[in-house]
């Protein structure tokens, strides 16, 4: 089976092959937007929820490319500020709105957004978690399966992050448990596809495609 991954951040590519190898899926052949030689049309992620945002971009690529789709939807929620960022974490700084600006910027300005407006908030109430929801739907756009996948852990103060040289967006920011002294950006790459929340929606859904 071929399925394609309803994404144009190679950062999520990069992963998802990497834990999809690691489950060891021979069946399964994974491949990129940007392999398919055309350009196509990018959904408008119009939903709510992690779940609506994925299902969207599943179905829709799904039926344009004629292969099964694999599509993810994720965000960071943060207690403190009642769940945002959520379903717009990669344009929170621009309140979900798409500028033009590249992945990098967005991610710095997206952090500085966070920083600021968990300011004076004590350690114990700056307790957060990544969400990643899957939806895996059929060339004919039917939803064959879904899978969510969480990773618990909290939002350091100023002077201790940003750290770490690995993952992306606010893998910097965000500490890790049980001790809460290591960002997700300084775990190695096999720890943090162990512990994320794409690895145990990852896994969940290479369950599913195993019984297939």
């Amino acid at each position: 089976m071929r399925i394609v991954l309803a994404t144009s951040n190679p950062h999520k590519v990069d992963e998802l092959r990497h834990i999809f190898s690691a489950e060891a899926l021979a069946n399964i052949e994974l491949i990129g937007l940007a392999d398919i030689p055309r350009t196509p049309p990018e959904p408008a992620e119009t939903g709510d929820t992690f779940i609506e945002n994925a299902t969207i971009k599943a179905t829709q690529y799904a039926a344009w490319a004629g292969l099964h789709c694999l599509a993810d939807d994720s965000g960071l929620e943060v207690d403190a500020l009642h769940g945002k960022p959520g379903v717009i974490s990669s344009h929170y700084a621009t309140d979900g709105r798409e500028t033009g600006a590249s992945r990098a910027e967005r991610d710095e300005a997206n952090n500085a957004r966070v920083m600021r407006e968990l300011e004076g908030v004590p350690p114990a109430r700056r307790t957060a978690r990544f969400v990643c929801t899957m939806v895996l739907a059929a060339p004919d756009a039917r939803v064959l399966h879904v899978a969510t996948g969480h990773f618990e852990g909290r939002i350091g103060e100023h002077g201790h992050v940003p750290r770490g040289n690995g993952g992306f967006g606010y893998d910097p920011l965000f500490l890790v448990g049980p001790d809460f002294t290591r960002t997700a950006a300084e775990l190695p790459a096999s720890e943090k596809h162990r512990l994320s929340h794409r690895g145990h929606a990852a896994r969940a859904m290479a369950a599913y495609l195993r019984g297939l």
